[in-house]
């Protein structure tokens, strides 16, 4: 079903309309009827319609009036203008305002049918253009081996989730199943281009690394690199910054049958390029670990084994655990996860707790880590959990202040279990602390919002606009939370503060309509009068009669 607003300010109009055609039928629901365009516009920021039916002539915003409104609000929004026979020409206007359809009255209702037909299947055509399953298809086919790269440079740069990994791999046909994973870097030697002379050994040619083109270089050794790895069905690389890195993973065995197939490849790697580009190149090759989540790990030490390069010199393979010690894992508390942490503290569900602090724990084997480096691993955890409390305020700082001597359990955990159940307590109980501490400021701000309107209502310029540089807060964030909060829109609530001062200068005033309408804040006298009877069922001047006995 489409949504439709009806704008028109004659009721015989709008219930002959809404009466003589079955909308169901026809694919429209009627949402709303508004009596004039500012009623309309209300309706159709709330409710955000596909169609508007609108007259042109209405009090307070007229039909054009409205649809230039819509236009600049809800570009997507479809109009369909109602006019009379002396008004076609002041319809014509609307063409430059992109109006979809116009009726010209009196119509019947098979009239309106077809135009609300020719409406809906221009919908349906957009729809469909944006739903080409062809075209997505196609683009996503093409875009596939930038997705498959960058989503592989993303598994050696940051800690991924173990469940994205699986989803993104199936996603982008990676094989990432398998007992043991290695990282390394692959990296071009470069050296300042050295032309030979005319006429030399070179006979006036100049070889790959003669021309000093990082880019040519670096993707002359990825197709070497990619043609090795097809022969041998093992391995896997692409090109990640400025270095080309190979990602190898073994299904079964020990160890050392991973390093040892990786090395073999490094090496014929780098004797192919020597021989065929006339280049060097040094390969770093990190730690075997036991899931590709932990594969950032590893291509972090491929990098601390290239900078060995200094030392040991170019056009080799080093590997980091012939030159540094890994005997312990080590486990990383990496910006992403901190981050992750820390956003799910501050807006996440408990659920959502649990399952990022199990992502902190996955792929760790408590046999491999040693104590010293578990206790380090759990204070940098209670570091950020520490630094949301004092982002957050008062009450979330002291909350977490009480609980600094929790820290000493830190030394008796007997499994990770424990030490998983103890963040999850402290983060929870920081998570109420925090919603409650949210929940006070917000009333703080709406009560602050409130007096400044009950203090400046009378002004016909008040605006939420005014408001929220009083506040000195955003239109968007005052708009949710006050909505939130009250039940009801800003406009809604302004207007509810003048129409309750417009009755209490009723009843204790002599004014009269017009000039109470300029005391409360509206420019249009008519339109106070509208409002007053839309709320209370009678006129100003009837409830002035009937609060005084008559």
């Amino acid at each position: 079903m489409y949504k439709l607003v009806l704008a028109e300010d004659e009721e015989d109009v709008r219930e002959g309309v809404i009466g003589q055609i079955d909308w169901e039928r026809y694919g429209f629901e009627i949402v709303e009827q508004a009596e004039n365009g500012r009623e309309a516009a209300d309706a159709i920021d709330r409710l955000l319609p596909d169609v508007v039916v609108t007259d042109i002539q209405m009090p307070f915003m007229n039909g054009l009036q409205l649809a230039e409104w819509i236009r600049s609000h809800h570009p997507n929004t479809k109009i369909i203008i109602l006019t009379g026979y002396d008004e076609f020409e002041y319809a014509q206007k609307a063409i430059k305002l992109q109006i979809d359809e116009y009726i010209l009255k009196p119509f019947s209702s098979q009239e309106l049918i077809e135009v609300l037909l020719k409406v809906r299947a221009t919908i349906e055509a957009e729809i469909a253009e944006k739903e080409n399953v062809f075209v997505l298809s196609e683009h996503y086919r093409k875009s596939l081996p930038v997705l498959r790269e960058q989503f592989l440079s993303s598994l050696i740069s940051r800690r991924l989730r173990t469940d994205e990994i699986a989803e993104k791999s199936t996603e982008y046909g990676i094989k990432l199943t398998g007992r043991w994973f290695q990282a390394s870097v692959i990296s071009v030697d470069y050296i300042r281009p050295e032309r030979e002379s005319a006429g030399g050994a070179t006979g006036g040619q100049i070889s790959l690394r003669d021309t000093g083109e990082k880019n040519l270089q670096l993707f002359a050794v990825l197709n070497i690199a990619e043609e090795i790895c097809s022969k041998h069905g093992f391995g896997r690389v692409f090109i990640h910054r400025d270095e080309v890195v190979l990602l190898t993973i073994h299904e079964e065995g020990e160890e050392t049958d991973i390093t040892g197939k990786t090395f073999e490849l490094l090496e014929e790697i780098r004797q192919n390029v020597q021989r065929f580009l006339k280049l060097t190149v040094t390969a770093g090759s990190g730690t075997v670990c036991s899931s590709p989540a932990l594969l950032f790990n590893s291509f972090g030490d491929a990098l601390q084994a290239l900078d060995y390069r200094l030392i040991l010199g170019n056009n080799r393979v080093i590997w980091i655990e012939d030159v540094e010690s890994r005997s312990s894992t080590l486990l990383t508390y990496d910006e992403l996860t901190q981050q992750s942490l820390i956003r799910t503290i501050k807006l996440g569900t408990v659920q959502e707790l649990k399952e990022v602090v199990e992502e902190l724990f996955a792929g760790l084997d408590a046999e491999q880590v040693s104590t010293q480096d578990y206790q380090i691993f759990l204070l940098e955890i209670f570091t950020s959990i520490l630094r949301v409390a004092k982002e957050s305020g008062s009450e979330a700082a002291k909350y977490i202040g009480s609980g600094i001597s929790s820290l000493t359990a830190i030394n008796k955990f007997n499994s990770m279990a424990e030490a998983k159940q103890w963040i999850i307590a402290v983060c929870s109980g920081l998570m109420d602390t925090i919603a409650l501490e949210r929940q006070s400021s917000y009333k703080l701000l709406i009560d602050e919002a409130k007096e400044y309107i009950r203090s400046h209502y009378v002004k016909s310029d008040i605006s939420i606009g005014k408001v929220c540089q009083h506040l000195h807060i955003s239109t968007g964030y005052f708009s949710s939370i006050f909505k939130k909060e009250m039940k009801m829109t800003f406009v809604s609530y302004l207007l509810q503060i003048r129409l309750e001062a417009a009755k209490e200068l009723l009843r204790s005033t002599e004014l009269r309509a017009f000039e109470i309408a300029e005391k409360i804040g509206f420019a249009d006298p008519n339109y106070f009068s509208f409002c007053f009877r839309k709320k209370y069922g009678q006129s100003p001047k009837e409830y002035k009669n009937s609060s005084r006995g008559g």
